[in-house]
């Protein structure tokens, strides 16, 4: 930083003028502090000057930790990974880290089991996956960045056959395991240029975080991994742009499952921008709502070969405020369904045989903080293929779904829409188009402008 320079003239004693500088000469250290902390972010850790060998197959651990230690140390900077593999134990981040993974270096992850436990164990004993560490986990830190154009590897393979095992036993269980990034309660948090794949079981995880921006990343794991969510956020002001992301879970996951104070909302003001969707379970809101969701626009998105495209999920004990939600200009195609919003959300995928879109003989229960409340949703410029049904709009007896606007929707499907326990629905230019029955269902339900939907000709 250059000396910043003060001119001034003093036409006065030179008594006088000392008077006019003193009060100027608390500035000096302040702008001296300004060049050190610049300099303190620019400081370079080159995880190899700490004994990284970054041959994928000597444990870097203890030199990766090193130079994040003295990262956070000397009030932050930059750790480098030059080109390599660099096999690793769990990972813990410092305040005001830069995590640069150069074009070519992987960080990947060991899979011993027995060292993501936070307590010796058997770990297909675990009551739930807070039995475990992530394999990078930051808590209260602020200025995060992950970048450089390398990967983060899960190495989940050696996880995923229990999972499926356990899934395949109890539809819609999820086996306890690990997340590969997990940060709670940070602020200003960057992941930009980088792949994560291959996580145990979720990708990203930032927890009630602040200020956040996923930019250009690209998030990998096969169809059949089970649990395997890209990016799970929970917080406020947070971007999600221009990446793409083909897994076994929900690509996008909004939570709010942390209980709060009236009028206030766990998760507000999220945006989902220009993403391509490939194999996964859509972009998500819930199930755990009962934070309270608002204020999320997702827009310009492609899906393609997705079970379920744009979905609102939850369920008695576990709901809460889902509001003011913006949906444009999507294109899907072979997806299944594209618009679900359920209140009877049973934590199982789509392909699960014990989902039931609502109970077939339900009755009104008494409302309290945990009955979903979902408000306010509009869905516009939408394009979609579906598979099967066009998709669904179920609320509660109790709690009915209300004020949904869909504008400009195209969608070409084998059975309609189903619409339950809903009000104040709105269709405006929408187009169904089935191969089989009517193209909307409709059941203690208020639609409008219905005649605008198309059924087989």
């Amino acid at each position: 930083m250059k000396p910043t320079q003060i001119q001034f003239t003093c036409k006065k004693a030179p008594f006088a003028c000392v008077w006019l500088v003193l009060p100027l000469l608390w500035l000096l250290p302040v702008l001296a502090g300004c060049g050190m902390k610049a300099q303190a972010q620019a400081k370079i850790f080159n995880v190899r000057e700490f004994g990284a060998a970054g041959d994928g197959q000597t444990l870097d651990t203890r030199a990766i930790q090193k130079a994040l230690d003295a990262c956070g140390k000397a009030g932050g900077g930059t750790v480098l990974f030059p080109a390599g593999t660099y096999l690793s134990q769990p990972l813990t981040l410092r305040t005001k880290t830069t995590v640069q993974l150069e074009a070519g270096a992987a960080l990947l992850a060991d899979t011993n089991q027995d060292e993501y436990l936070k307590a010796p164990g058997d770990w297909l004993k675990a009551k739930s996956s807070g039995d475990f560490v992530p394999f990078i986990e930051g808590k209260k830190l602020t200025d995060i960045t992950f970048t450089g154009g390398g990967t983060i590897d899960g190495n989940g393979a050696a996880w995923w056959g229990e999972a499926e095992k356990a899934r395949q036993i109890k539809p819609g269980y999820t086996l306890p395991r690990p997340n590969l990034i997990a940060l709670q309660r940070c602020r200003n948090v960057r992941l930009e240029n980088i792949t994560l794949q291959n996580s145990p079981k979720f990708h990203f995880v930032p927890a009630d975080c602040d200020n956040v921006v996923v930019s250009n990343v690209t998030i990998l794991a096969p169809p059949h991994a089970a649990n395997t969510d890209a990016i799970d956020p929970s917080g406020h002001h947070i971007l999600i742009t221009k990446c793409r992301i083909d897994v076994g879970d929900d690509d996008v996951a909004i939570k709010a499952g942390k209980s709060m104070p009236p009028g206030q909302f766990q998760s507000e003001d999220i945006t989902i921008t220009d993403c391509t969707i490939l194999h996964g379970h859509g972009i998500s809101i819930g199930s755990e709502t009962d934070g309270g969701v608002r204020n999320v626009t997702v827009r310009h998105c492609t899906f393609e070969n997705t079970e379920n495209g744009l979905r609102i999920k939850s369920q008695r004990g576990k709901g809460g405020v889902v509001e003011n939600i913006h949906y444009s200009d999507i294109t899907m195609k072979n997806v299944v369904p594209a618009i679900t919003l359920t209140c009877y959300y049973m934590n199982n995928s789509a392909g699960d045989t014990a989902q039931p879109s609502a109970a077939q003989t339900d009755t009104a229960q008494l409302a309290n903080t945990l009955t979903p409340v979902f408000r306010n949703i509009y869905i516009s410029n939408l394009t979609a293929t579906c598979q099967k049904s066009a998709g669904i709009i179920t609320g509660l007896p109790e709690s009915e779904i209300s004020n949904v606007v869909l504008e400009n929707v195209r969608i070409s499907s084998v059975t309609g829409m189903t619409i339950k326990n809903a009000s104040g629905v709105q269709f405006k230019n929408v187009q169904i188009t089935t191969r089989q029955g009517p193209p909307v269902i409709t059941e203690n339900a208020h639609v409008e402008y219905v005649e605008s939907a198309k059924g087989t000709p």
